[in-house]
């Protein structure tokens, strides 16, 4: 997805402090597929056979992923064992650089288009995950309330009411003041008290060779509903559109106990993100973001058709 630098572009100094968190020199570094960040995504191994997995950047390649870095290492640091996520090894930060030192996990991506067995294993996954992180653990008190860091996101249909693009959909077009409502209840929706990571795609998923799913990339932690990270995955699954996702969304308002018309308003308030970035100036350092936008919100938007005949 990303257009990544590799181990061997890092900064000498920046390789020793990575090496010495991972405990030996760096012999091998396979760069890894997948994200949006212009930095290092690398499976290494020392010379005494010791593996992790490495991840580092500087604001030249993007400014905004050095914050990002940081605020994934505070999460990372604080997630409870329960939670289905990689072992955090260390940080390296010296005010420019910043890497992330994880254990190696040997997993891959779900399959894309997405499959019925591995997407039941990733909702199993997500499920244990609110439960761990409900309440918010104390370790994780500096969490942002996801109400306050999204409001602006999932209010897109006001920005598309009020500046409509000139190949807005009709359909969209004759629905916007019900767009607007359910964007509103949608950000409504958002309060609670679970740790919710926000970001959960194929990409940033790994099933291992038993079946169990770990989940990684957590720097949008933030405190919400339960509910919030199974809903959102479906925008992941219905890029592909291969699978029925109808009976999926009613298995996730059954697993935690919420009304499927609340499930739908966050989808809704999410096309209208997608529809509305689609449009903005591409971001600096992530070239493939704006046609992931694009990708994204036609495939709710199909979806979302069959919703509201």
């Amino acid at each position: 997805m990303g257009v990544r630098i590799g181990w061997l572009d890092l900064p000498g100094p920046v390789q020793s402090g990575i090496e010495k968190i991972i405990g030996g020199p760096v012999v091998e570094a396979v760069s890894q597929a997948g994200g949006f960040s212009p930095g290092t995504a690398d499976r290494v191994r020392t010379s005494d056979g010791t593996r992790a997995f490495v991840k580092a950047v500087a604001p030249h390649l993007n400014p905004d992923s050095p914050k990002l870095h940081r605020r994934e290492a505070t999460n990372a640091a604080a997630l409870p064992a329960a939670v289905p996520a990689p072992r955090f090894l260390g940080c390296y930060d010296d005010g420019d650089w910043i890497a992330l030192v994880f254990e190696d996990v040997d997993g891959r991506h779900p399959h894309t288009p997405w499959l019925d067995d591995e997407l039941d294993a990733v909702l199993v996954a997500l499920k244990r995950t609110a439960e761990a992180l409900t309440p918010v653990p104390l370790a994780l008190a500096h969490l942002p309330a996801a109400v306050s860091e999204y409001e602006t996101d999932f209010i897109a249909w006001e920005r598309i009411r009020d500046d409509p693009p000139g190949d807005l959909d009709p359909w969209l077009a004759d629905r916007l003041p019900a767009l607007v409502d359910a964007g509103r209840r949608a950000v409504a929706s958002l309060v609670g008290d679970t740790g919710v990571h926000v970001d959960v795609r194929a990409d940033n998923l790994l099933i291992r060779p038993a079946g169990d799913v770990l989940i990684v990339d957590w720097p949008w932690l933030s405190r919400g509903p339960g509910w919030l990270d199974s809903t959102m995955l479906m925008a992941s699954v219905a890029r592909w559109g291969t699978i029925d996702l109808d009976p999926w969304l009613h298995r996730i308002a059954a697993d935690f106990a919420v009304e499927v018309g609340t499930l739908r308003d966050l989808l809704v308030a999410l096309t209208g993100f997608f529809v509305d970035a689609a449009r903005l100036p591409p971001v600096p350092g992530l070239p493939t973001v704006a046609e992931w936008r694009r990708a994204n919100g036609a495939a709710l938007l199909a979806w979302m058709k069959t919703w509201h005949s």
